[in-house]
């Protein structure tokens, strides 16, 4: 959903370094198999899946009593790499491994909101993701060539039962508190409500129950930009040319959504490329269409196409009204921990009035809940850049859990 490497790269500098006493330093991944022939993960659309390897990175030590874990979920185009600055980025071939610090560096590290002095994090990527978590571009043991759009259907459920799975990895009855923004966000509305005897705390940025209408015709019109495109070939452009110009127009349009209309006035507004004057011509004349043609060019180098399908495809399915019947508030009556929801004003995504409806729900079963509204004029990618105002919040809430 949204592009938190993008993001970070456009953000005020310096990052902190890996000799700095707020940076977690030199990272490195790591991958572990947590689903085989003898234990397949079970998926929502009914298929038993195995095998699956995680990628995961960690930050700061797990105490030796395992109270101290929080679970960090990442948003659409997010990885496991979510802070400090990757140690084996040259000597890897994927295409996501770059020089970059982790996508929320500013919100994890020692002193920071999310203490790595204090608290155990734990970074996982996404089923059907290409960041080293198993995926369409994997390879099927049933044909021995890449899953390619034979991988099966995922959801924002079947990533919980497989984050459960790394919890269990570790050893780790409870967690502290699980934390995400946007499509990271409803993962931890869904372990709250699903699994509420393994976490004490959800910390949900720029999220809701659902998303509306307006997200899933955006998403619907990306999906079709890659289905049209003359190099998809059904999915299997695997050892060919990917459908680079499907991928870049969809992210084109997805990257809107992440913005705001104050955002964009104040980046863009109306502004040429050459000057005051129009060139007459039919293709990046202003500002704002060469700033949507380099993110749309930067995603193609580093994320797959049929990985896009399925995420935003999850995103789509998700709705927590579900777990009741229908009825929100139903469904949060099963949740223990407390929880803290943090919108932005700006944010026509996943807007405030969605956020407030959660929390309301949530209140009506009487349960722990703060509710803030920050205003913002960064649109949904708030979550990533409004850090600085929203560490003392996090801080305080993860001291009274």
């Amino acid at each position: 959903m949204t592009d938190p490497i993008n993001v970070c790269l456009e953000k005020k500098a310096p990052f902190d370094l890996p000799d700095s006493p707020t940076s977690v330093g030199w990272t490195r991944p790591q991958r572990v198999i947590l689903a085989g022939s003898v234990n397949p993960l079970p998926l929502d659309c009914g298929v038993n899946l195995a095998p699956i390897t995680v990628e995961f990175e960690t930050y700061g030590n797990l105490a030796p009593a395992k109270d101290n874990a929080i679970f960090i979920l990442h948003a659409l185009s997010g990885d496991a790499h979510a802070a400090g600055w990757d140690s084996d980025w040259e000597k890897d071939s994927r295409p996501w491994r770059q020089n970059r610090p982790g996508w929320w560096d500013e919100a994890i590290g020692p002193g920071k909101a999310f203490d790595t002095s204090r608290y155990f994090i734990i970074s996982v990527n996404i089923l059907g993701s290409c960041y080293g978590t198993t995926g369409p571009w994997d390879t099927d043991p049933q044909t021995g060539n890449p899953y390619a759009l034979n991988f099966p259907v995922v959801t924002v459920d079947d990533w919980v039962r497989l984050h459960l799975r790394v919890q269990d990895y570790f050893g780790i009855e409870k967690l502290l508190a699980v934390a995400g923004g946007s499509l990271g966000g409803q993962q931890a509305l869904s372990w709250v409500i699903n699994y509420p005897e393994r976490v004490n705390a959800a910390i949900i940025f720029s999220a809701s129950a659902r998303l509306g209408a307006q997200g899933l015709a955006f998403n619907a019109v990306g999906r079709q930009a890659i289905f049209n495109d003359p190099y998809f070939n059904g999915g299997n452009y695997y050892g060919s040319k990917p459908p680079g110009e499907g991928l870049e127009l969809a992210r084109m349009l997805g990257h809107i959504t992440y913005l705001s209309y104050e955002s964009m006035e104040g980046k863009f507004g109306r502004r040429f490329q050459n000057g005051t004057q129009p060139c007459y011509r039919l293709n990046n004349e202003f500002s704002v269409e060469s700033y949507l043609e380099h993110q749309g060019k930067s995603f193609v180098q580093r994320f797959d196409a049929n990985s896009y399908l399925y995420l935003t495809r999850a995103m789509d399915y998700y709705d927590a009204a579900s777990y009741g019947g229908g009825d929100l508030a139903a469904a949060c009556a099963a949740i223990e921990a407390k929880l803290l929801l943090i919108a932005y004003t700006s944010d026509w995504l996943y807007p405030p009035a969605s956020t407030r409806a959660l929390a309301e729900a949530v209140i009506a079963n009487n349960k722990p809940l703060s509710y803030i509204e920050i205003p913002s004029a960064y649109g949904h990618d708030a979550f990533l850049l409004e850090t600085d105002r929203t560490a003392p919040l996090v801080s305080s809430f993860l001291e009274k859990v």
